[in-house]
């Protein structure tokens, strides 16, 4: 476990973007071998478009990189954060820095845009997806993007994660985004014994049907025990049926626009049109 803190630790740009690409090309192989849904669509369109928020966002990640590694910085300089306050066996001290900054850094955010209505005008961009792939992880607006960065860091200031840590913690949370929004089948018994500790495909869709509130469950992002934790977990009786989008944008003319989809966050807020009893597990 000690390697592999020191291989994040020194892991260069170019050894880390080259790992999520791998990542990203592997899941789009599968998508094509072992897809869940056959629905047809413009696959290179949609795939450019939600490519393109991750470079539109390139500089606000790169600004926020700075701000990550300032945190890492303050904590070693003070020895701050929870992981610092005793000795952790390393492998407890990986375990727990990855549960609470996934916690932190991605669940709570995550929960938070589905509360707050200014932040969900930023989140609908995410979910105005009809086609989810794993493309569709990489669909968010600037705006959220700084958001998101900014309660990573402040992950980070509360856990005093070192710099290996939290460059691993990236590198997963990534590759969960991949894994989570891949059109790819999984044996439903596997699927479903994983989905009670980590984010599994099938777990994450729910949170992408097109009705309220199933879009407001499900929120992980790497470890499902905090769904389960909050209670914000849901069920749905029959996945194939499964509808993407949101019910307020369901317009595939505004869905496909990139200059309409960055301007979702300007507009009038448009209040949920259909609500469904959801099951609870």
């Amino acid at each position: 476990m000690n390697e592999l803190i020191q291989f994040f630790t020194n892991i260069s740009t170019g050894m880390r973007s080259s790992l999520i690409l791998c990542g990203l090309f592997l899941f789009l192989l599968l998508e094509s071998g072992i897809p869940f849904s056959r629905k047809a669509y413009n696959k290179v369109r949609h795939g450019v478009l939600n490519i393109t928020f991750t470079i539109i966002t390139l500089i606000v990640n790169l600004i926020g990189a700075f701000g990550i590694l300032a945190a890492v910085r303050f904590n070693e300089a003070n020895n701050t954060g929870l992981l610092n306050i005793i000795d952790l066996p390393i492998w407890i001290y990986v375990l727990v820095g990855l549960a609470l900054m996934d916690l932190i850094g991605a669940w709570l955010i995550h929960w938070l845009e589905h509360k707050i209505r200014w932040m969900w005008k930023l989140h609908i961009i995410h979910h105005s997806d009809q086609n989810v792939d794993v493309t569709t992880g990489l669909r968010h607006h600037p705006g959220e993007n700084i958001l998101r960065l900014t309660f990573t860091t402040l992950a980070v200031l509360i856990t005093g994660a070192s710099f290996g840590l939290v460059m691993m913690y990236q590198t997963i949370s990534v590759f969960f985004a991949h894994l989570s929004h891949a059109n790819i089948y999984l044996p439903r018994l596997f699927e479903r014994v994983l989905s009670y500790v980590i984010v599994t495909p099938n777990f994450h869709k729910v949170h992408h049907h097109y009705v309220q509130p199933f879009t407001d469950s499900n929120y992980g992002n790497i470890f499902s025990i905090w769904d389960y934790c909050f209670g914000t977990v849901t069920k749905f009786d029959d996945i194939d049926d499964l509808i993407y989008g949101v019910d307020t944008h369901m317009d595939p003319d505004e869905n496909s626009s990139l200059t309409n989809l960055l301007l979702i966050p300007f507009q009038p807020y448009r209040p949920p049109i259909n609500k469904k009893i959801i099951e609870k597990p």
